[in-house]
Protein backbone atom coordinates (compact mmCIF):
# COMPACT_ATOMS: atom_id res chain seq x y z
CA UNK A 1 0.00 0.00 0.00
CA UNK A 2 1.41 3.38 -1.03
CA UNK A 3 2.11 6.26 1.33
CA UNK A 4 -0.39 9.14 1.00
CA UNK A 5 0.10 12.74 2.05
CA UNK A 6 -1.64 16.10 2.10
CA UNK A 7 -0.09 18.62 -0.26
CA UNK A 8 -2.31 21.71 -0.26
CA UNK A 9 -5.58 23.18 1.01
CA UNK A 10 -8.09 25.98 0.48
CA UNK A 11 -10.85 27.52 2.60
CA UNK A 12 -13.64 30.05 2.37
CA UNK A 13 -14.86 32.07 5.32
CA UNK A 14 -17.70 30.32 7.15
CA UNK A 15 -20.61 32.75 7.08
CA UNK A 16 -24.13 33.23 5.74
CA UNK A 17 -24.37 34.49 2.18
CA UNK A 18 -26.27 34.08 -1.06
CA UNK A 19 -23.62 32.15 -3.00
CA UNK A 20 -24.57 28.86 -4.64
CA UNK A 21 -22.91 25.67 -3.48
CA UNK A 22 -21.00 25.55 -6.77
CA UNK A 23 -19.64 29.06 -6.16
CA UNK A 24 -18.62 28.13 -2.63
CA UNK A 25 -16.72 25.08 -3.83
CA UNK A 26 -15.02 27.02 -6.61
CA UNK A 27 -13.83 29.60 -4.10
CA UNK A 28 -12.04 27.04 -1.92
CA UNK A 29 -10.59 25.27 -4.99
CA UNK A 30 -9.32 28.61 -6.32
CA UNK A 31 -7.65 29.25 -2.97
CA UNK A 32 -6.03 25.81 -3.06
CA UNK A 33 -4.60 26.37 -6.55
CA UNK A 34 -3.29 29.80 -5.55
CA UNK A 35 -1.43 28.32 -2.58
CA UNK A 36 -0.13 25.26 -4.44
CA UNK A 37 3.23 24.95 -6.13
CA UNK A 38 3.21 23.72 -9.73
CA UNK A 39 -0.32 22.28 -9.52
CA UNK A 40 -2.30 22.17 -12.76
CA UNK A 41 -5.71 20.78 -13.57
CA UNK A 42 -4.07 17.98 -15.58
CA UNK A 43 -2.37 16.65 -12.43
CA UNK A 44 -5.64 15.66 -10.78
CA UNK A 45 -6.88 12.09 -11.24
CA UNK A 46 -9.81 12.11 -8.80
CA UNK A 47 -12.36 14.78 -7.86
CA UNK A 48 -14.66 14.13 -4.90
CA UNK A 49 -17.37 16.42 -3.57
CA UNK A 50 -18.49 16.22 0.04
CA UNK A 51 -21.93 17.64 0.74
CA UNK A 52 -25.46 16.86 1.86
CA UNK A 53 -26.89 19.12 -0.82
CA UNK A 54 -27.36 16.04 -3.01
CA UNK A 55 -27.36 17.85 -6.33
CA UNK A 56 -27.07 15.39 -9.17
CA UNK A 57 -23.68 14.83 -10.76
CA UNK A 58 -22.12 17.56 -8.62
CA UNK A 59 -18.57 16.14 -8.69
CA UNK A 60 -18.61 16.05 -12.48
CA UNK A 61 -20.11 19.52 -12.69
CA UNK A 62 -17.45 20.86 -10.32
CA UNK A 63 -14.75 19.13 -12.35
CA UNK A 64 -15.92 20.92 -15.48
CA UNK A 65 -16.24 24.27 -13.72
CA UNK A 66 -12.70 23.82 -12.33
CA UNK A 67 -11.25 22.85 -15.72
CA UNK A 68 -10.42 19.31 -14.60
CA UNK A 69 -10.99 16.07 -16.54
CA UNK A 70 -10.37 13.43 -13.87
CA UNK A 71 -10.43 9.66 -14.20
CA UNK A 72 -12.90 9.47 -11.31
CA UNK A 73 -15.49 11.95 -10.03
CA UNK A 74 -18.26 11.31 -7.51
CA UNK A 75 -19.89 12.68 -4.36
CA UNK A 76 -19.61 11.44 -0.77
CA UNK A 77 -22.53 11.99 1.61
CA UNK A 78 -22.59 10.95 5.26
CA UNK A 79 -24.22 13.89 7.05
CA UNK A 80 -21.67 15.68 9.27
CA UNK A 81 -19.10 12.93 8.64
CA UNK A 82 -19.02 13.52 4.87
CA UNK A 83 -15.78 15.50 4.71
CA UNK A 84 -13.52 13.00 6.45
CA UNK A 85 -15.14 10.14 4.56
CA UNK A 86 -14.31 11.96 1.33
CA UNK A 87 -10.68 12.15 2.46
CA UNK A 88 -10.64 8.43 3.29
CA UNK A 89 -12.11 7.63 -0.14
CA UNK A 90 -9.41 9.70 -1.84
CA UNK A 91 -6.74 8.08 0.34
CA UNK A 92 -7.98 4.66 -0.78
CA UNK A 93 -7.76 5.53 -4.47
CA UNK A 94 -4.16 6.68 -4.06
CA UNK A 95 -2.94 4.03 -1.62
CA UNK A 96 -4.27 1.27 -3.89
CA UNK A 97 -2.52 2.69 -6.96
CA UNK A 98 -5.73 3.59 -8.79
CA UNK A 99 -4.80 7.28 -8.72
CA UNK A 100 -1.89 9.55 -7.86
CA UNK A 101 -3.53 12.90 -7.02
CA UNK A 102 -7.00 13.59 -5.61
CA UNK A 103 -8.90 16.80 -4.95
CA UNK A 104 -11.63 16.73 -2.31
CA UNK A 105 -13.95 19.72 -2.00
CA UNK A 106 -16.69 20.02 0.60
CA UNK A 107 -19.38 22.64 1.01
CA UNK A 108 -22.76 23.29 2.54
CA UNK A 109 -25.48 25.92 2.58
CA UNK A 110 -27.23 26.97 5.79
CA UNK A 111 -30.52 25.47 4.64
CA UNK A 112 -29.08 22.17 3.44
CA UNK A 113 -31.28 19.07 3.75
CA UNK A 114 -28.86 17.27 6.07
CA UNK A 115 -29.67 19.16 9.27
CA UNK A 116 -32.49 16.84 10.33
CA UNK A 117 -32.63 13.11 9.66
CA UNK A 118 -36.18 12.39 8.53
CA UNK A 119 -36.06 8.63 8.16
CA UNK A 120 -37.65 7.91 11.57
CA UNK A 121 -40.88 9.85 11.69
CA UNK A 122 -41.85 8.12 14.94
CA UNK A 123 -39.55 10.54 16.80
CA UNK A 124 -41.96 13.38 16.03
CA UNK A 125 -40.64 16.77 17.06
CA UNK A 126 -37.50 15.16 18.54
CA UNK A 127 -35.76 14.67 15.19
CA UNK A 128 -33.48 17.67 15.62
CA UNK A 129 -29.90 16.77 16.67
CA UNK A 130 -30.10 18.84 19.84
CA UNK A 131 -32.35 16.23 21.41
CA UNK A 132 -29.84 13.40 21.12
CA UNK A 133 -27.12 15.74 22.43
CA UNK A 134 -29.33 16.61 25.38
CA UNK A 135 -29.78 12.91 26.20
CA UNK A 136 -26.01 12.41 26.22
CA UNK A 137 -25.58 15.47 28.44
CA UNK A 138 -28.22 14.25 30.90
CA UNK A 139 -26.65 10.79 31.08
CA UNK A 140 -23.17 12.22 31.68
CA UNK A 141 -24.52 14.50 34.39
CA UNK A 142 -26.25 11.63 36.18
CA UNK A 143 -23.25 9.30 36.13
CA UNK A 144 -20.32 11.68 36.60
CA UNK A 145 -21.82 14.76 38.21
CA UNK A 146 -21.07 16.95 35.19
CA UNK A 147 -22.67 20.39 35.61
CA UNK A 148 -24.08 23.04 33.30
CA UNK A 149 -21.07 25.18 34.17
CA UNK A 150 -18.72 22.35 33.17
CA UNK A 151 -20.39 22.19 29.78
CA UNK A 152 -20.14 25.97 29.36
CA UNK A 153 -16.34 25.80 29.50
CA UNK A 154 -16.28 24.05 26.11
CA UNK A 155 -18.05 26.91 24.35
CA UNK A 156 -16.06 29.58 26.19
CA UNK A 157 -12.77 27.92 25.21
CA UNK A 158 -13.69 27.37 21.58
CA UNK A 159 -15.15 30.84 21.03
CA UNK A 160 -11.93 32.28 22.47
CA UNK A 161 -9.80 30.26 20.05
CA UNK A 162 -12.02 31.14 17.07
CA UNK A 163 -11.03 34.80 17.42
CA UNK A 164 -7.66 33.84 15.87
CA UNK A 165 -9.29 31.92 13.00
CA UNK A 166 -9.88 34.29 10.06
CA UNK A 167 -12.37 31.84 8.50
CA UNK A 168 -14.52 31.36 11.64
CA UNK A 169 -18.23 32.10 11.73
CA UNK A 170 -18.07 33.71 15.19
CA UNK A 171 -15.90 36.80 15.77
CA UNK A 172 -16.76 37.25 19.45
CA UNK A 173 -15.69 35.69 22.73
CA UNK A 174 -18.29 34.67 25.30
CA UNK A 175 -17.76 34.35 29.04
CA UNK A 176 -18.88 31.36 31.08
CA UNK A 177 -21.66 33.54 32.49
CA UNK A 178 -22.84 34.63 29.03
CA UNK A 179 -22.98 31.04 27.83
CA UNK A 180 -24.91 29.91 30.91
CA UNK A 181 -27.39 32.75 30.43
CA UNK A 182 -27.90 32.13 26.70
CA UNK A 183 -31.29 30.88 25.55
CA UNK A 184 -32.19 27.42 26.96
CA UNK A 185 -33.08 25.00 24.15
CA UNK A 186 -33.45 21.85 26.27
CA UNK A 187 -33.07 21.08 29.96
CA UNK A 188 -29.30 20.59 29.55
CA UNK A 189 -28.22 22.63 26.51
CA UNK A 190 -28.31 26.33 25.73
CA UNK A 191 -27.95 28.23 22.46
CA UNK A 192 -24.22 28.84 22.96
CA UNK A 193 -23.64 25.14 23.65
CA UNK A 194 -24.44 24.48 19.99
CA UNK A 195 -22.53 24.72 16.73
CA UNK A 196 -24.19 26.84 14.06
CA UNK A 197 -25.06 25.74 10.52
CA UNK A 198 -23.64 28.15 7.96
CA UNK A 199 -22.37 28.52 4.41
CA UNK A 200 -18.79 27.50 3.76
CA UNK A 201 -16.39 25.40 1.74
CA UNK A 202 -13.05 23.64 2.15
CA UNK A 203 -10.77 21.86 -0.32
CA UNK A 204 -7.77 19.61 0.19
CA UNK A 205 -5.27 17.91 -2.12
CA UNK A 206 -3.93 14.39 -1.50
CA UNK A 207 -1.10 12.78 -3.43
CA UNK A 208 1.11 9.69 -3.47
CA UNK A 209 4.63 9.84 -2.08
CA UNK A 210 6.14 10.04 -5.57
CA UNK A 211 3.73 12.69 -6.85
CA UNK A 212 3.58 14.93 -3.79
CA UNK A 213 7.15 16.23 -4.24
CA UNK A 214 5.94 18.31 -7.18
CA UNK A 215 3.48 20.26 -5.04
CA UNK A 216 5.16 20.78 -1.66
CA UNK A 217 8.39 20.35 0.27
CA UNK A 218 6.50 19.90 3.54
CA UNK A 219 3.87 17.19 3.08
CA UNK A 220 1.79 15.90 5.99
CA UNK A 221 1.24 12.15 5.94
CA UNK A 222 -1.95 10.25 6.74
CA UNK A 223 -0.65 7.39 8.90
CA UNK A 224 -3.78 6.17 10.65
CA UNK A 225 -7.44 5.76 9.69
CA UNK A 226 -10.30 4.38 11.74
CA UNK A 227 -13.99 4.24 10.84
CA UNK A 228 -17.07 2.78 12.46
CA UNK A 229 -20.79 2.94 11.68
CA UNK A 230 -23.22 1.43 14.17
CA UNK A 231 -26.61 2.17 12.58
CA UNK A 232 -28.78 5.12 11.66
CA UNK A 233 -30.35 5.25 15.14
CA UNK A 234 -28.22 6.36 18.08
CA UNK A 235 -30.35 4.50 20.63
CA UNK A 236 -28.47 1.33 19.67
CA UNK A 237 -25.61 2.97 21.56
CA UNK A 238 -26.75 1.68 24.93
CA UNK A 239 -24.21 3.61 27.01
CA UNK A 240 -25.17 7.26 26.58
CA UNK A 241 -22.16 8.51 28.55
CA UNK A 242 -19.91 7.45 25.69
CA UNK A 243 -20.15 6.91 21.93
CA UNK A 244 -19.13 3.45 20.78
CA UNK A 245 -18.20 4.45 17.24
CA UNK A 246 -15.72 6.99 18.64
CA UNK A 247 -14.04 4.33 20.74
CA UNK A 248 -13.79 1.83 17.90
CA UNK A 249 -12.70 4.26 15.18
CA UNK A 250 -10.00 5.83 17.34
CA UNK A 251 -8.72 2.41 18.39
CA UNK A 252 -8.35 1.39 14.73
CA UNK A 253 -6.61 4.66 13.81
CA UNK A 254 -4.18 4.44 16.73
CA UNK A 255 -3.34 0.84 15.83
CA UNK A 256 -2.74 1.63 12.15
CA UNK A 257 -0.46 4.56 13.03
CA UNK A 258 1.27 2.78 15.91
CA UNK A 259 0.29 5.62 18.24
CA UNK A 260 -1.93 6.29 21.23
CA UNK A 261 -3.63 9.35 22.69
CA UNK A 262 -0.54 10.41 24.66
CA UNK A 263 1.38 10.80 21.37
CA UNK A 264 -1.05 13.36 19.94
CA UNK A 265 0.17 16.97 20.02
CA UNK A 266 -2.94 18.63 18.60
CA UNK A 267 -6.47 17.39 17.82
CA UNK A 268 -9.65 18.52 16.11
CA UNK A 269 -12.70 17.00 17.82
CA UNK A 270 -16.27 17.15 16.50
CA UNK A 271 -17.94 19.46 19.05
CA UNK A 272 -21.32 19.76 17.38
CA UNK A 273 -22.56 20.41 20.93
CA UNK A 274 -20.45 21.18 23.99
CA UNK A 275 -21.14 17.84 25.64
CA UNK A 276 -19.67 16.08 22.59
CA UNK A 277 -16.17 17.43 23.21
CA UNK A 278 -16.27 16.28 26.84
CA UNK A 279 -17.35 12.74 25.88
CA UNK A 280 -14.95 12.55 22.93
CA UNK A 281 -11.98 13.45 25.13
CA UNK A 282 -12.87 10.41 27.21
CA UNK A 283 -13.72 8.09 24.31
CA UNK A 284 -10.50 8.88 22.42
CA UNK A 285 -8.28 8.39 25.45
CA UNK A 286 -7.27 11.98 26.22
CA UNK A 287 -9.07 11.91 29.58
CA UNK A 288 -10.26 9.16 31.91
CA UNK A 289 -13.99 8.47 32.04
CA UNK A 290 -15.79 11.16 33.96
CA UNK A 291 -12.84 13.58 33.76
CA UNK A 292 -13.46 15.11 30.32
CA UNK A 293 -15.01 18.23 31.86
CA UNK A 294 -12.00 18.75 34.13
CA UNK A 295 -9.72 18.36 31.11
CA UNK A 296 -11.60 21.11 29.23
CA UNK A 297 -11.57 23.44 32.25
CA UNK A 298 -7.79 23.05 32.52
CA UNK A 299 -7.37 23.86 28.81
CA UNK A 300 -9.48 26.98 29.29
CA UNK A 301 -7.59 28.16 32.36
CA UNK A 302 -4.14 27.55 30.83
CA UNK A 303 -5.13 28.71 27.33
CA UNK A 304 -3.71 25.45 25.95
CA UNK A 305 -4.75 25.05 22.30
CA UNK A 306 -4.08 21.33 21.88
CA UNK A 307 -7.82 20.59 21.43
CA UNK A 308 -9.77 22.44 18.70
CA UNK A 309 -7.28 25.28 18.15
CA UNK A 310 -9.35 26.85 15.32
CA UNK A 311 -12.38 27.12 17.63
CA UNK A 312 -13.99 23.78 16.88
CA UNK A 313 -17.41 23.59 15.26
CA UNK A 314 -18.85 25.79 18.01
CA UNK A 315 -16.54 28.72 17.27
CA UNK A 316 -15.84 28.15 13.59
CA UNK A 317 -19.32 27.18 12.39
CA UNK A 318 -20.54 23.89 10.97
CA UNK A 319 -21.20 23.70 7.20
CA UNK A 320 -21.68 19.94 7.28
CA UNK A 321 -19.94 18.80 4.08
CA UNK A 322 -16.98 21.13 4.67
CA UNK A 323 -16.43 20.43 8.37
CA UNK A 324 -14.30 17.28 8.24
CA UNK A 325 -12.12 18.81 5.54
CA UNK A 326 -11.73 22.07 7.48
CA UNK A 327 -10.75 20.09 10.58
CA UNK A 328 -8.11 18.23 8.56
CA UNK A 329 -6.80 21.48 7.08
CA UNK A 330 -6.28 22.84 10.60
CA UNK A 331 -4.15 19.85 11.58
CA UNK A 332 -2.33 20.05 8.23
CA UNK A 333 -1.43 23.68 8.94
CA UNK A 334 -0.49 22.93 12.54
CA UNK A 335 1.92 20.17 11.52
CA UNK A 336 3.46 22.40 8.85
CA UNK A 337 3.92 25.14 11.45
CA UNK A 338 1.66 27.48 9.46
CA UNK A 339 -1.22 28.00 11.92
CA UNK A 340 -0.07 31.51 12.91
CA UNK A 341 -1.69 32.71 16.15
CA UNK A 342 -3.31 29.30 16.61
CA UNK A 343 -0.02 27.39 16.39
CA UNK A 344 0.64 24.66 18.94
CA UNK A 345 4.38 24.71 19.56
CA UNK A 346 6.27 21.65 18.35
CA UNK A 347 3.21 19.89 16.90
CA UNK A 348 4.30 16.82 14.91
CA UNK A 349 1.43 14.36 15.34
CA UNK A 350 -2.22 15.35 15.01
CA UNK A 351 -5.67 13.78 15.15
CA UNK A 352 -8.93 14.56 13.36
CA UNK A 353 -12.26 13.26 14.69
CA UNK A 354 -15.39 13.73 12.57
CA UNK A 355 -18.76 12.10 13.24
CA UNK A 356 -22.42 12.05 12.23
CA UNK A 357 -25.73 12.07 14.05
CA UNK A 358 -24.92 11.16 17.65
CA UNK A 359 -21.85 9.23 16.52
CA UNK A 360 -23.84 6.73 14.52
CA UNK A 361 -20.75 6.94 12.34
CA UNK A 362 -17.28 8.22 13.22
CA UNK A 363 -14.00 8.70 11.40
CA UNK A 364 -10.60 9.31 13.00
CA UNK A 365 -7.46 10.29 11.10
CA UNK A 366 -3.90 10.38 12.44
CA UNK A 367 -1.59 12.82 10.62
CA UNK A 368 2.18 13.17 10.94
CA UNK A 369 4.66 15.74 9.68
Amino acid sequence: MRKVGIAASGLTEFSKNDSSIESLMLSSVKSLFEESRNLSQNDIDVVLTSTNDNQKYLANIMSELSGISPRVAHSVESLCNSGSNGIVSAYSYIASGLADVALIMGAEKTDNPGLVLNWDESRGQYKHPIYWASMFASAHMRRYGTTMEDIAYVGAKNHRYAIDNPFAYFKKMFSIEEIMKSKPLTDTLRLLDCSMPCDGSAAILLASEDSIKKFTDTPVWITGIGQKSISAGFTKNQELTSMESNIQSSSKAYKMAGKNASDIDVAELHDAFSICEIIELEDLGFAKKGLGASYVKNLYETNDREINPRGGLIGSGHPLGATGIAQTIEIFQQLQGNAKKRQVNGAQIGLVHNMSAAATSSTVLILES
